[in-house]
């Protein structure tokens, strides 16, 4: 059955098929399918859950994955570009961070609090652009009554001190004497008035209102055309943008001190922001014009909606990544530095199975919350977490180690490769970089050849084995562009063969 209202912030793309999703994943990570595929059919639950009725939505909980494999084969890019398929709240937490309640170490209800803080952040970038065209219109109308004035004023100073150098484009205003600056900058806005031209002044006849009408006519053409970009203006600013949350302090059970600390700094910041009058500040008018237009886009937001917006999105499409969750698997003797792991697996379990918690934004439920864990499992395996934990992941899928193939595919297939990193970087410099078949099947053999005489660390091997290849060309590249660099087989054993045949030696360097 079908869900005949749903919730526009919980959609997610009805176009993106597993197939489709394995198909974008693709564009980024190579091979492990099995993987792919289990986060795809997840992604996909999620929106069926979406179509189903209020009342069997609640009882369908997400499908947990842990993924078990050796590092730098790719775990956490896919969770990572799978959360960016949805634009869901995503957040990557390390398991050994967390420590059983009464011991030093973040509490697990953290987790929550920080991808409701991601979640926020989201929303409120996509409301800025919903309200950026308005924004903009109303900024423009402020800075201009603002420019006005400043001219204004400076034409008043010059003339006390005996000066006649009047600007062109107020020379009409200049000429009226009882026009002020707060008419000029008042009149298609409202901004408050500057706090030395609060008092009472007389009402401008038609003939001044004209004029300064025809004034801020000029001064929104010079505008348009980026004339006064380095004119200095003066602008009246609020407290600050954000004060729906500048009053709230977050202390919260279970928080660790810094982060007790850091609420308490974030308060008394914006406690000295605030003060119930508007200040004033002088800057360039590009500089202005952006404040302003911010000014101006918060003043549209409905905080309200926001937070409830935020709220629904981090429940029905967040996605929290614990990653090296098999280091929290403690040895069975309660002693040592071990003693507080499988607190900290018991402190998860009502997280992952479903729990309220409790945040700046109110309460969030993790009940449809997708968790991924993930971990190498080298001196233990899946089964040593307490049995609960397991329960709670019921999905596993096994990430392969990286041969030689793979790790050749990953320097040229992903869209964001490494060789076209270099490519791109080098560009800059006006330098050819081109790498040949040889070159980077020799590469890639370095690399497997490394993880298998040393620690196995997966893809991330290339990126040290690049480094020092490309070490010369980078560090001369600015001295000779201009230049094309090719790096083949024969390049790349110059560079480091003696390095990797020198056991000891590649052990500290690659």
């Amino acid at each position: 059955m079908e869900n005949t209202n749903p919730t526009p912030d919980e959609q997610i793309p009805a176009a993106l098929t597993p197939r489709q999703v394995v198909a974008l994943l693709n564009k980024y990570i190579v091979g492990q399918d099995e993987a792919k595929r289990a986060v795809a059919i997840a992604l996909r639950n999620r929106y069926r859950r979406q179509r189903l009725t209020s009342e069997m939505r609640d009882e369908v909980s997400p499908k947990n994955i842990l993924m078990i494999g050796p590092t730098g084969v790719g775990k956490t890019e896919i969770a990572r570009r799978v959360a960016k398929l949805i634009d869901a709240p995503f957040l990557k937490v390390e398991a050994t961070k967390f420590t059983e309640t009464g011991y030093v170490g973040r509490d697990v209800d953290s987790i929550i609090r920080d991808i409701t803080e991601i979640g926020f952040n989201i929303v409120h970038d996509e409301k800025l652009v919903e309200v950026k065209e308005q924004a903009e219109a109303l900024a423009n109308e402020k800075l201009i009554g603002y420019i006005v004035a400043t001219q204004t004023r400076r034409r008043e100073e010059q003339r006390a001190r005996g000066k006649r150098k009047v600007a062109p484009e107020v020379e009409e205003v200049a000429e009226d004497e009882a026009a002020p600056a707060s008419e000029a900058s008042s009149d298609h806005q409202s901004a408050k008035p500057h706090p030395r031209k609060a008092a009472a002044q007389p009402k401008p006849n038609p003939a001044q209102e004209r004029r300064i009408r025809a004034a801020r006519r000029r001064v929104a053409q010079q505008l348009a055309a980026q004339q006064l970009e380095d004119e200095s203006v003066e602008i009246d600013l609020d407290g600050g943008p954000d004060m729906e949350f500048s009053n709230i302090i977050e202390f919260m059970p279970g928080m660790s001190p810094d982060e007790m600390s850091d609420s308490f700094r974030d308060f008394m910041d914006n406690v000295q922001q605030m003060g119930g009058h508007r200040r004033s500040r002088k800057m360039p008018v590009k500089e202005a014009r952006r404040v302003l237009i911010s000014e101006e886009s918060h003043k549209l937001l409905d905080f309200d909606v926001m937070v409830e917006q935020t709220i629904k999105r981090v429940e029905n499409t967040g996605v929290v990544f614990i990653d090296e969750i098999d280091k929290i698997i403690g040895s069975s003797v309660d002693v040592g530095p071990d003693v507080s792991n499988e607190g900290v697996q018991r402190d998860l379990l009502p997280i992952v199975e479903g729990s309220t918690v409790m945040t700046r934004y109110g309460q969030v439920k993790s009940d449809h919350i997708l968790f991924i864990a993930a971990g190498a499992f080298h001196q233990n395996k899946p089964s040593d977490l307490i049995p609960e934990l397991q329960g709670r992941f019921p999905l596993r899928v096994e990430l392969a180690s990286l041969e030689q193939e793979d790790l050749e595919a990953i320097l040229v297939q992903p869209e964001n490769a490494l060789t076209k990193q270099y490519q791109a970087l080098l560009a800059t410099e006006d330098v050819t970089l081109e790498f040949t078949s040889d070159g980077l099947s020799r590469i890639a053999a370095l690399a497997a050849e490394m993880n298998a005489h040393t620690e196995d660390i997966g893809a991330r091997r290339l990126h040290t084995i690049m480094e020092k290849v490309l070490e010369d060309v980078s560090f001369d590249a600015a001295d000779n562009p201009g230049t094309k660099v090719v790096v083949d087989a024969k390049y790349v054993d110059d560079k480091i063969g003696d390095l990797v045949e020198d056991e000891d030696l590649s052990r500290f360097i690659l």
